[in-house]
């Protein structure tokens, strides 16, 4: 027996998904319809909408969490749809991303004077890893980035960071002031022990070396903790 609760052809015209994209802006659907829209058609038994809304119930509906799956994970989860769909969606949730990333290279040109705009310049970058990474953003005197680069990558919950490694990057490229990033697959933005140990060992050796530490910013899918925000630099 078919799932009639919310057939498409059964939806007045402007709950429609694509109706209601063309007539009230893309902005205005919710995540189950957008996902609907890249499916095309649903499953035997079910609409299209259910198969948005089970692969959103499978994921909490977390879209970060869908975004971390691979097509073939997402394939075996929910049955049914295949491994064209997944691709799809999978597909659709990187370009997402990488349109974000485009976003943010559009402000290397702006000064990156605060804690929101480092996050914002950073979080394409980091928010959505499965495992930590570590960076640096190398800022001329206006606080312009002449450069981005990843130190280090790790495991899930902890990655470690060569100081030489790091200041090798800033020496390398004459810097004065520089910002460093990591993220926390976890969601957690309380820092940990090691991570205020980290942060205390490279502010000691920006001073020796008379080079600003502007900030260290944790990024999660849930948003970011700023150590400078926090008068802890």
């Amino acid at each position: 027996m078919s799932d009639s609760t919310d057939l498409i052809r059964l939806l007045a015209d402007e709950e429609k998904p694509r109706e209601k994209a063309l007539n009230q802006g893309i902005g205005a659907l919710t995540d189950a319809e957008l996902l609907a829209i890249l499916l095309r058609v649903g499953i035997k038994g079910k609409s299209v909408l259910t198969v948005a809304r089970e692969i959103l119930r499978i994921h909490d509906n977390d879209l970060a969490k869908l975004a971390r799956q691979t097509p073939r994970a997402l394939a075996k989860m929910v049955p049914g749809i295949g491994p064209t769909k997944a691709i799809t969606l999978i597909a659709a949730l990187e370009l997402g991303l990488r349109a974000r990333g485009a976003m943010a290279r559009s402000l290397e040109q702006k000064s990156l004077s605060g804690s929101e705009a480092i996050y914002h310049y950073m979080r394409a970058r980091l928010e959505l890893l499965a495992h930590e990474e570590f960076w640096v953003i190398i800022l001329n005197n206006k606080l312009v980035p002449v450069a981005c680069e990843r130190v280090n990558q790790g495991g899930i919950a902890t990655t470690m960071v060569d100081l030489r490694i790091l200041f090798k990057k800033v020496i390398d490229h004459q810097a004065s002031t520089i910002a460093v990033c990591h993220n926390h697959p976890s969601g957690r933005l309380t820092p940990s022990i090691q991570d205020d140990e980290l942060t205390k060992r490279i502010s000691e050796g920006a001073k020796t070396l008379d080079i600003r530490l502007l900030d260290h910013l944790i990024i999660a899918p849930t948003g970011f903790y700023s150590y400078h925000d926090q008068g802890r630099l």
